[in-house]
């Protein structure tokens, strides 16, 4: 005899085991094609951050993300400048692999090439919108503009903020008796798609900077969230000159880089409000990092490196290693540290990874970093960093966490400098390194005392990897050509 309730019960378990196998199955596809939202700072300090020991002003909203993902204490940026940085962060490789150097002109005629293949437009291939709003620094031409390199919608400012007619103190430089170069900068355009919408004339539509971004990509996500979307997000702040709306001004006990921070922590935390208030939340990778460290000699309007050497524009530890924080729920466990060494040039490779997305064909120099994300034991994507600066000047390697410092000539020196007042730049010092440093990052961040005389083989192996290194990407200092760097976007 048949036992039809017995039957029955079965058949409901075999469907309940269908049904949550098939839902397991759809849960680890969707993680296949995570929402990727990367916030990027512009000179941001190492130590600006809560986390990293800012004082004078909170960051509740950064703290709350890496409480509920991981911070990376070893991250680099590709270069201690604008252009430079961001060409590497999308591209996945060294800036002057890719032709780029320093920070581009508002009279440069050159660009992003389109032969290079950025996060967006492999990002494409996977079926994600996308979008850029921000400071996007990588051409001003409309050629080289983000809606010809990926991105389906871009609003911003095509270069740095601080590239107007206008002096730090707000007066127009024409009302000065002046022969400053700033003279020459145009009115700074506001962009949509292609076409400019707007201008920022006055340290007043500087302050609106902030909040108008926020609005814009918090509008992007609530468009997209039914479709995967990659939002790249450079913010403007917290460059020179500072602008902050009313919300925050005088809100800080640091004056006003410490309201700025505090604007700009709140504009974080309206995106990961967006994210959660659409059901987001879970399936959106953050990604939190800087452009590169701060611009010292600007004083109280500049951010700390937390003890870190120097800062913005050269190769020490100040210039180049800057905060990192990432967010993914489920698949980054929450409060983690990464100790190991990583940098923005690992993105790209490691969101192809995510995604099943393809490689560029264009040699890169990112590797892999999703097992550093998933706090996997004994694994050591990246062994190795390279410090080029200026056109193309190799000037430290890194292996694990030895530096050896190359002979060169740092011309933005800060160290024994007197930094600016009140927002004024202070001069910069000329620093002659004339024989090679080595220096135990592990021991010493500040890069204060040279242990070269004390360990000559760890000096010999730096520098049979500075010879590789040149071998590959050259060195404007030795005169060595390298075989693989390949050039910049023109308008011809």
């Amino acid at each position: 005899m048949i036992d039809f309730k017995s039957s029955v019960s079965l058949s409901l378990a075999s469907l309940a085991t269908i049904s949550i196998t098939a839902q397991k199955k759809a849960d680890s596809q969707k993680s296949l094609t995570p929402n990727i939202v990367i916030i990027l700072m512009d000179d941001m300090g190492y130590g600006d951050i809560g986390r990293n020991g800012a004082n004078q002003y909170d960051t509740p909203n950064l703290n709350k993300l890496a409480n509920q993902g991981m911070q990376f204490t070893w991250w680099y940026c590709p270069q201690a400048v604008s252009s430079a940085s961001r060409a590497g962060l999308l591209t996945g490789c060294y800036p002057n692999r890719v032709g780029f150097s320093g920070a581009l002109m508002p009279w440069a005629e050159v660009g992003i090439n389109s032969e290079e293949t950025t996060i967006a437009e492999m990002l494409k291939t996977k079926g994600y919108y996308t979008g850029a709003i921000g400071k996007w620094h990588l051409g001003h031409h409309e050629k080289f503009l983000p809606l010809q390199h990926g991105f389906d919608y871009y609003y911003g400012l095509p270069y740095s903020n601080d590239m107007w007619p206008v002096d730090f103190d707000g007066v127009p430089m024409i009302n000065k008796d002046t022969a400053s170069p700033k003279l020459r900068y145009p009115v700074l355009p506001l962009i949509e798609g292609n076409k400019k919408v707007g201008e920022v004339r006055t340290l007043a539509d500087q302050d609106k900077l902030t909040t108008d971004y926020t609005e814009r990509a918090v509008k992007f996500i609530e468009q997209n969230k039914n479709k995967p979307f990659f939002l790249y997000f450079p913010q403007s702040m917290v460059h020179v000159p500072l602008g902050v709306s009313d919300k925050f001004r005088g809100k800080s006990k640091q004056g006003m880089y410490g309201d700025v921070m505090m604007e700009v922590d709140w504009s974080i935390g309206e995106v990961l409000k967006a994210l959660e208030r659409n059901g987001l939340e879970k399936n959106t990778l953050v990604i939190f990092t800087s452009d590169n460290g701060p611009w010292l000699n600007f004083g109280n309007h500049a951010g700390t490196t937390g003890g870190l050497r120097d800062g913005k524009g050269n190769t020490w530890e100040g210039g180049q290693r800057v905060p990192c924080i990432m967010k993914w729920p489920g698949v980054i466990a929450e409060g983690q540290i990464c100790n190991k060494l990583a940098g923005s040039i690992d993105i790209l490779p490691t969101l192809a990874a995510i995604t099943g997305a393809q490689l560029p064909d264009n040699k890169i120099d990112g590797v892999n970093i999703l097992p550093l994300m998933k706090s996997e034991k004994d694994t050591y994507p990246r062994h190795e960093i390279l410090y080029y600066y200026r056109q193309n000047s190799l000037e430290a390697v890194q292996r694990d966490y030895w530096k050896l410092v190359l002979p060169h000539v740092n011309s933005q020196s800060y160290r024994g400098q007197k930094p600016g007042n009140d927002g004024w730049p202070g001069p910069y010092g000329v620093e002659k390194i004339s024989s090679y440093e080595l220096y135990d990052l592990r021991r010493d961040p500040g890069e204060w005392y040279n242990v070269a005389e004390y360990y000559p083989e760890k000096v010999k192996e730096l520098k049979d990897l500075a010879e590789e290194s040149r071998k590959d990407l050259g060195d404007d200092i030795t005169g060595a050509q390298g075989v693989n760097r390949r050039k910049i976007g023109t308008l011809k």
